[in-house]
Parts: C-alpha cells; sequence; structure tokens
C-alpha cells in the first residue's frame, strides 16, 4: 500500500513537470519556445552536460560504452535519528532510499528505482545493483537538488539482462531530493523529497 502511495505521488510529480513545460511553452513570446519537459526532453538535454572531473573512469584500451539511459521521477526518502552529541536530546534527517519511477526515450514506464540502490526493469526483470566508491564520487550542480553521482556495480551482485557487463552507473542532470531544511521534531518523522534525475549505465568495452 505504502510504494501504491509512492507511485500514485510519482506520477502526480511527473505530470507536474509535463504540465510546467507546456505552461513555458505557450508563455514564450519569441521563436523559441521551450520544450515539454518530458523524460524524453530531460534525456536528451541531458546529452549536452559536462561531466564533471570526478567522474572521469578508468583508462580503457577500447573505451566505454553506454547501454542504456533512463529518466527517473520519485521520492528521495528521509528518518529521524537521534542527533549524537546535542546534549538534549535532538534530531536529524539520515537518508533511507530512493523510490522512482524510471522512464526511457520514448516517455514509456519502464521500471523502477529503489533500495540498494537498485534498478529493475519490467518484465523479465533485469536488475542492476550500485554502491558507492570509496571516497564518494559526487558534483554539486546546483545546491538545491541532490548531487550529481558516480557509482560502481555492487560486489557480489552480477547484473542481468541489459545490465550485464555495467560497471558504472552515473546519476546527472538532479532536481529536487534534498534534505529537509527543518529537522525532526520526533524519532518516528519521515520525509519523502521529490527529486528527478538521469541515470546512464556504462560498461568496459573488452
Amino acid at each position: 500500500m505504502k510504494n501504491n502511495h509512492i507511485f500514485r505521488l510519482c506520477g502526480r510529480i511527473l505530470a507536474f513537470v509535463m504540465l510546467m513545460g507546456s505552461l513555458n511553452a505557450c508563455s514564450d513570446q519569441d521563436d523559441h519556445p521551450k520544450p515539454v519537459t518530458t523524460p524524453a526532453d530531460h534525456i536528451m538535454l541531458s546529452e549536452n552536460l559536462t561531466m564533471p572531473a570526478a567522474f572521469t573512469l578508468p583508462p580503457n584500451p577500447k573505451g566505454y560504452e553506454r547501454v542504456a539511459t533512463y529518466f527517473a521521477v520519485g521520492v528521495q526518502k528521509y528518518k529521524a535519528q537521534v542527533k549524537e552529541g546535542a546534549g538534549a536530546v535532538q534530531y536529524q534527517w539520515v537518508f533511507v532510499a530512493p523510490e522512482a519511477e524510471l522512464y526511457d526515450a520514448s516517455n514509456a514506464k519502464i521500471g523502477r528505482h529503489y533500495a540498494g540502490p537498485t534498478w529493475k526493469l519490467n518484465g523479465p526483470g533485469y536488475t542492476i545493483m550500485g554502491q558507492a566508491f570509496s571516497p564518494a564520487k559526487t558534483y554539486s550542480k546546483d545546491p538545491k537538488s541532490i548531487d550529481w553521482l558516480l557509482l560502481g556495480n555492487k560486489d557480489g551482485q552480477e547484473p542481468t539482462g541489459i545490465f550485464q557487463g555495467v560497471g558504472y552507473i552515473f546519476r546527472i542532470a538532479t532536481t529536487g531530493g534534498r534534505v529537509p531544511v527543518t529537522p525532526p521534531t520526533g524519532l518516528t518523522d519521515t520525509a519523502s523529497v521529490p527529486y528527478t534525475a538521469v541515470y546512464r549505465f556504462v560498461k568496459r568495452i573488452p
């Protein structure tokens, strides 16, 4: 039931994003109206982004191949925990997991992104899990949005289907998702912060 609520919220977020894109297009008075920001638009626009130096991949004689690019719309989930060393009991937010729907360049809903972090496609259940590098490879593009992030394939979890051989997962073009500014007031507090992102899945060419 909780997941159904999250997915309905994702649908409302996507509808709002697309509506705002439509309104922007209608309001432009010049010869270059803004495009409607569908998942396909987000993916297309992300192709023009410059990758930060922190995301440079190790040298490989034959280079790398991108196997998939998806747009995610959903929430970043947080929960309260006691703040250590604060004297009187205080609480702070800690990250729990993402919960998002994945769309491809044709605007089709093709899967889910959830705890793990995990990306799972519909149908045969093609799945990949990621893990952070140490130190983490991040890049802050917008202080109001969660960082861009480069992950590796999770040790001991072999990707399946289209993800076979993928060793790197890029989270780029992020909007929203930041930890709430207002701290929690109790240990049972939770927060679901809307976000969007583009995910790229890349493998080494053998």
